[in-house]
This record gives C-alpha cells, structure tokens and sequence, in this order.
C-alpha cells in the first residue's frame, strides 16, 4: 500500500508559500498528483494555501471538477480533437501556444456562450512546449483580436525552466530574459499578460526573481527536493509524504550458493533468509533497481535495510534478510520519509539511475492509496 500523509502535503505548500509570498502557489496535481491521490491531495494543497492546481491534461481538470474542487485551475497540454467544450463550460483555465489551440478553444467559447479563460505559454529556451520568439507575435496578434471580441481573456502568461535546480546554470538568466522580452511583446501587440509564472519548485525556492506573481510548485507539494544536490528536503523544510509498504508475503532459508530470481543473478554467499515483497515492476518498482552486483534498492525489514536479492519481477522482490529472523505478514517499507531508516524516493532514484519524480509517479494503480491526516476527512 501507499501511505499518503496529506497532512504533509498540507505543510509543504505552506512552506512553498511562505518561501515565495508575496507570489501565490499553483499546487501541480498532475499524474493522479504524482501518484499521490489527485482529489486528496488537490484538497490538501489548497487547505495549505495554494490558490491554483495545475494538470496536463483538461480531463484532469474536469476529474477535479467532478469531484467539487472549485479553485482556479490550469490544463496546459492540448491536442488537435480535445474537446474543449466542457473545459469551458466548467471554468477551466486552458493554455495555448499556437494559434490553431486558440481558435480551438474560440470556437469552443463560442459554442458554449461563454468566454474563455486562458494562459499563453512562450518557450524560453527549452524547446518544449510554448511558442517560439518567431510565433509570438502572430500569437498575440490572434489573441488581441478575440480578447477585443470578448470570446477570450487572458488570465496568466508563462514559461517554463529547463535548469534551474542546476546552480549557476547560463540557461536560468537568458530565459528569464526571454521571458521579460515576450512580456514586452506581449503588452505592444495589446495584450495584458495577466498573471505571469515562470517558476517551478526549483526555481521558487532557488531563483527568487523568477517568482513573479506565481509559482507552479510539483515535487515540493510532495516533500521531496527538486535539487537535492543544493538542499535537502530536509534542509528546505519539505516533508515527504508516501510511503511504499507491503506484508512479507513468505520467509524461507536457503543454502549458500543458491541462486535468486529472474536469470539467478544474485548468488547466497552464505546460508542465508530471504523475505518476499509483493510489489514488482507491475506495481511501478524500477526493475532497474535490481542488484547489479554493486547496489540495488534496498527495503527496510525487521530493522535494517535489506538489498533487493537478485531482479524486480513483475509483482515481487526478493530481500536477503541474512540470519535476522523474519516471518510472513511482517512489515516491508519499500521507501518513506527515512525517518525510521527506511530507504527515501531520492535513494531508490540513485538505485534505479532515475529521478525522485518517477518513483513516486510510476506507483501503479493496483497499490491501494491510504489517506491519512486532517485532509483526509475533507471530503477527499
């Protein structure tokens, strides 16, 4: 199962915000809240201050919407067919960086009877989403005309960091000034940029003067560090909120020299006890985790941290527990806070080669997700 502390949750949007203010907090809920619980944890966030939730997708919004959460929310990624109509019907924020987006989203404005509620995304210098410095007039152009006709208006314009967890990155000052200049642009072609965001979690806490009037806060509503080689969660005040656990689900003794799991990778140097997990690559455990002959994720057993035996299978993982006693139904924590020794998220991203980001986020939807602290009796 995954433990998710919302009061945790809870705690870091307000160490965001008191970390950032005046600037308000967008509580990123992508991804089912990067596995967290989407509603829960969007509840969560916004009893901890956050103003704004932020997702991918516009039927993540509407899932919010659904389910009662009425706070100003932003769906930033748009493909040709998504139906925008309920999008707008429900108030949702949408972004758009091309015009084709915008005369989507016009249309569907049109349709309903109601004006459309937007942000423009430029890129910077991170040639990912966002219009180009090239597109960007033309964009403006188009939006400047349908804001005249009341069939849009423009709530927010941003951008997004390709490095600023990485300190004295040259890339963190040019697309600040990219940004400034499309601001510019934005205000000659007549249009008001609203609110403006170009932070993310590295960023609000390491680039102050990105903050503007609002942060998009991800990893650090989840109490991990967005740069962990600057700060520590610990050191930026974060708490991490899930913890991975299962029941051993069996306890044997084997014989020096036997082999383990998948291609016997893993040999018993002695005789030894091995424990078995019930969480694997189908529940969203890095098979690249696996004992590789020098490291592997590690999961805390009977009071000790114990190397992954051998490969992640599908549903299981075996642990070499040594000649400490064990038995079935005792408890296994894949990875928390640390604070009771267990291995952290950003210990399995080290295991796996990976990033904090994809550990929590991969938990599958098979682990059942237990809600704990004040906001789990919010409706949640």
């Amino acid at each position: 199962m995954a433990l998710v502390d919302l009061d945790a949750v809870e705690h870091n949007v307000e160490v965001v915000r008191r970390a950032v203010g005046p600037a308000a907090v967008m509580a990123v809920v992508k991804a089912d809240a990067y596995g967290h619980g989407l509603v829960p944890v969007a509840r969560a966030a916004l009893a901890g201050g956050a103003t704004w939730l932020g997702v991918a997708h516009v039927h993540e919004a509407l899932a919010l919407r659904g389910a009662g959460v009425e706070a100003d929310v932003l769906a930033w990624i748009l493909t040709p067919g998504t139906d925008l109509l309920p999008a707008v019907r429900a108030g949702i924020d949408v972004s758009v960086s091309a015009v084709w987006a915008l005369e989507s989203l016009v249309a569907a404005a049109r349709a309903t009877g109601r004006c459309a509620r937007v942000h423009l995304e430029v890129d910077t210098g991170m040639s990912r989403g966002g219009a180009s410095p090239a597109e960007w007039p033309a964009l403006l152009d188009a939006v400047a005309k349908h804001v005249d006709a009341g069939d849009v208006v423009v709530r927010g314009t941003w951008a997004h960091f390709a490095s600023a967890d990485v300190a004295g990155d040259p890339s963190v000052p040019a697309q600040l000034q990219a940004f400034e200049a499309a601001l510019r642009t934005a205000r000659e072609h007549g249009v008001d940029p609203g609110l403006r965001h170009h932070a993310n979690s590295a960023a609000a806490f390491f680039v102050p003067q990105a903050r503007y009037d609002l942060v998009r806060a991800g990893l650090a509503v989840y109490g991990l560090s967005p740069a962990p080689e600057r700060a520590t969660a610990a050191e930026l005040g974060l708490r991490p909120a899930m913890t991975l656990a299962a029941r051993l689900a069996h306890v044997r003794r084997v014989p020096a020299g036997a082999g383990v799991s998948y291609g016997l990778t893993y040999t018993a140097q002695a005789d030894t006890t091995l424990g078995l997990v019930p969480v694997g690559y189908g529940d969203g455990v890095p098979r690249h985790a696996s004992w590789d002959g020098r490291r592997s994720g590690e999961v805390l057993v009977a009071g000790a941290r114990r190397r992954i035996a051998g490969r992640v299978c599908m549903d299981q993982v075996v642990v070499d527990l040594g000649d400490d006693a064990a038995e079935a139904g005792d408890l296994a924590v894949v990875f928390g806070p640390g604070e009771a020794g267990e291995a952290t998220a950003d210990d399995w991203a080290a295991a796996a080669g990976t990033i904090s980001w994809e550990i929590v986020t991969r938990i599958g939807s098979r682990v059942p997700r237990v809600h704990t602290g004040r906001a789990a009796g919010r409706g949640a």
